[in-house]
């Protein structure tokens, strides 16, 4: 019995940038989860201090591979000034990485080739 053709599977493009970007975005809203949840058992749980001793250097890390990565994506993927702008300020409210990775990937601006696709049908 044949079977109806499919259309293929979106192919995701942009190369080690890309894979980067949503890596380093992903890392550092966790490591900026962990550093509140260590500050608030430093200060209202129980005043030990390891969560912030453990977060804390890693989310440092984490925030500035972060800055590095995101401006690097500004320049190869030839982001505008609000658009590049916004994905740095991303990095500054909790969680503040996945929602502007995922709203940029939605829009295309994390895909060249999507985007170049796009721009033809228009």
């Amino acid at each position: 019995m044949p079977t109806a053709p499919t259309a293929p599977a979106p192919t995701r493009t942009g190369g080690p940038l890309l894979t980067a970007f949503r890596w380093i975005a992903a890392i550092e809203a966790v490591t900026w989860a962990g550093l509140l949840v260590g500050m608030f058992f430093k200060y209202v749980v129980v005043g030990d201090d390891i969560g912030v001793r453990v977060f804390g250097p890693l989310h440092g890390v984490a925030f500035i591979v972060y800055v590095v990565v995101a401006l690097l994506a500004w320049y190869k993927l030839r982001w505008g000034l609000w658009t590049g702008l916004i994905g740095l300020a991303a990095s500054i409210p909790p969680l503040g990485t996945v929602v502007f990775e995922r709203v940029a990937a939605a829009r295309g601006l994390l895909d060249p080739a999507a985007r170049a696709q796009a721009g033809r049908r228009a």
